[in-house]
């Protein structure tokens, strides 16, 4: 009779053990599931960066509507790279975008309305140096450095408001002209290289 319970507590125990294995196997798999459900962080945006000067059209500017000058030569902007200074920011939302146009040279908002230029929003900056040295080399003018052909390009710092941003600017002229690329070293040497007017 002892033989047989002993042999009963056996059988319990090795069923009890059982079950709490295939339980442990339960909640670790349920805690798998759960853990791998979790939403996962989106990928990375990807900037398009480079800018292929060569597919672009060398048309002058419009002959109505605001003119851009680039040192006092009217130039159509074809396109505009903006990007925010320092670390971890971003470009402002879209509609307040244009505004903040405004900040780099009074007027521009309305040469991009009618220029229409190709827009390439790039990420945060940590060097105003840096966005210049990597404008001019995403958007490669042809010949030296665009002397000599219809291109004209500038980059470097404005403010906009309480913000630091990054701008470069890619333009064609009507005829090949010397202007070549120009580096803006401060923030009011903007005026002095492109103007609008009405």
């Amino acid at each position: 009779m002892d033989t047989v319970v002993n042999e009963l507590d056996g059988v319990s125990l090795i069923v009890l053990v059982a079950a709490v294995i295939g339980l442990l196997l339960l909640v670790s798999l349920v805690l798998w599931i759960v853990r791998s459900s979790r939403r996962k962080p989106g990928p990375t945006p990807q900037f398009e960066l480079t800018i292929d000067v060569g597919g672009l059209s060398p048309e002058g500017p419009p002959s109505e509507g605001p003119v851009l000058e680039f040192f006092g030569m009217p130039v159509r902007l074809v396109a505009l790279v903006l990007a925010p200074a320092g670390r971890n920011t971003q470009l402002p939302p879209e509609p307040q975008l244009f505004r903040v146009l405004d900040d780099l040279t009074p007027g521009l908002s309305s040469i991009v309305s009618s220029h229409r230029p190709l827009f390439r929003p790039w990420p945060s900056q940590l060097s105003t140096q840096g966005f210049i040295h990597a404008f001019f080399n995403h958007a490669h003018l042809p010949g030296d450095r665009g002397k000599g052909t219809p291109w004209c390009s500038a980059a470097g710092r404005f403010d906009a408001g309480d913000q630091q941003m990054l701008a470069g600017l890619l333009c064609a002229a009507e005829k090949p002209n010397s202007l070549g690329q120009v580096p803006i070293t401060n923030v009011g040497q903007w005026l002095e290289v492109v103007r609008v007017k009405a």
